[in-house]
Parts: C-alpha cells; structure tokens; sequence
C-alpha cells in the first residue's frame, strides 16, 4: 500500500538540473533535500532507498549521482524525473562552466588550462571519461542492467522514465514545465511553479565549433543524439535537436 509520494529528480550536468531543483525547492521548501553518492560499479540504489526511507519527512530528492536501476521503497511511489539536451550544446556549457568554476577538480583546471577543442580532445582521449562521449546514454543505461549493448539498455531506461515519471528537454523547457505539474498534481494538488532558469552559461559571444571538431563530437556522440530522436517521439517534439 503507498502511503507516501516522493519526486526523484536524476539531476545531470549541464542538463537544466538546476532550473528544476528551483522549481522543486520553491515548492516543496525543506522538505526538498540533496545528497550525493559514490558512483563505482555503476549502481548506487541500495543507498539511495535508504536516502529515501531514512528521511520520512523530505517529498523531493535530487542528486547528480545517482546510478542503477530506479529505487524501490516499500510504502512509497517513486516518480523519477530527468533533464535532456543536445549533447553538443551540453558539451560546450560544460566547458564553459567548468572554465569560469572556483573549484580544483580535474574538469575545472582542464578548463582553465585550453581552449575547447584542447578540453574535447583531452576528454575524449581519456580512459573511462564520459563527460564528451554519449555521456546521457552511459547515464540512463545504468537504469536497465543487463547484457544487452548500452544503448538498448539506455533506450530500455528512457522509456521507463517516460513510464513511470517526467523527462524533458532543456530546449524545450516550457512543454517540460507544463508535463512536470501535470504528472505531479494528482499526488500533490497544489504545485504550480513558475518556470526558472538557473544556473545558466551563456553561448552569446562564444566562438563557433570548427567543423572538424564538431564531425568528431557529432560521431563519438551518435547515440546521445539517437536517444534524444526517441525522446522527441515519446514527448511529442519535433526531430531536431534545437
């Protein structure tokens, strides 16, 4: 029997994530909470129920580092949410970012050490880096564990978002707005926020991609852009990726 409903927002880097922890914070106040988790092996879920189950009073979680398959916690209806975007355009505010960021991880100093191009080639250089590579595909094929090919798993796990919660996309960020309050007004009547934008790095002034690199980027990102073709079909969108 459920007794409880929680929101669980899939908050990835550079995907809007925070426009919609606003959205959940303003709303839900204190009972909205954070946390983050160790990645390794690719499956966290145990720590993440437990995040769940020990904080009976929280209605909406966000992490960005939650992986495997979508928690299951006796009592309480899950309903995951997730953020996607053009892989390119996610790469390059990345970048961005991650340039003007104080902070001393490996991603911020690489940043601040080369141009774009020098930051792309190193990432993708780089053994086990997914931040330039497919990074939405590795991400959502967690969910679905199993021998079949990271892609199908991605795929397998785009539709059981788009199942049981909300997906949207961050160029599309009005029609996801609009989805969000739909799917979580039977559970909580009166969730009515207003749409935001946070945490934003602009493009205006930023120096096109050469072709050469963006024809690498567009390859070594092949299914993240087939992901998002399908999750344009499941949410009505056009087939581009603007």
């Amino acid at each position: 029997m459920t007794t409880r409903t929680v929101v669980l927002h899939y908050h990835l880097f550079k995907n809007a994530g925070t426009s919609v922890d606003h959205m959940l914070k303003a709303h839900f106040g204190p009972a909205w909470v954070t946390a983050e988790f160790a990645m390794a092996g690719n499956d966290n879920t145990k720590g993440v129920q437990d995040w769940i189950a020990d904080n009976p009073e929280a209605q909406a979680f966000s992490s960005h580092t939650m992986v495997g398959p979508l928690p299951q916690v006796e009592g309480v209806d899950i309903i995951p949410v997730i953020m996607l975007r053009n892989p390119l355009a996610r790469i390059a505010s990345a970048y961005r970012f991650e340039r003007k960021q104080e902070a001393d991880t490996w991603g911020a100093e690489l940043a601040k050490k080369h141009d774009f191009e020098g930051y792309v080639q190193t990432r993708l250089a780089r053994a086990g880096d997914r931040q330039c590579r497919n990074f939405q595909v590795s991400r959502l094929a967690t969910l679905c564990p199993g021998p079949d090919s990271e892609f199908e798993r991605a795929k397998a796990g785009l539709k059981l978002l788009h199942k049981r919660g909300v997906i949207g996309r961050i160029e599309h960020f009005n029609a996801f707005t609009e989805a969000f309050i739909a799917r979580l007004t039977p559970a909580f009547p009166d969730f009515a926020p207003a749409p935001a934008k946070a945490n934003t790095t602009s493009s205006k002034g930023g120096k096109k991609t050469p072709f050469q690199l963006a024809t690498q980027l567009t390859e070594a990102n092949a299914e993240d852009i087939a992901l998002l073709v399908r999750a344009n079909a499941l949410l009505g969108l056009p087939p581009g990726l603007t």
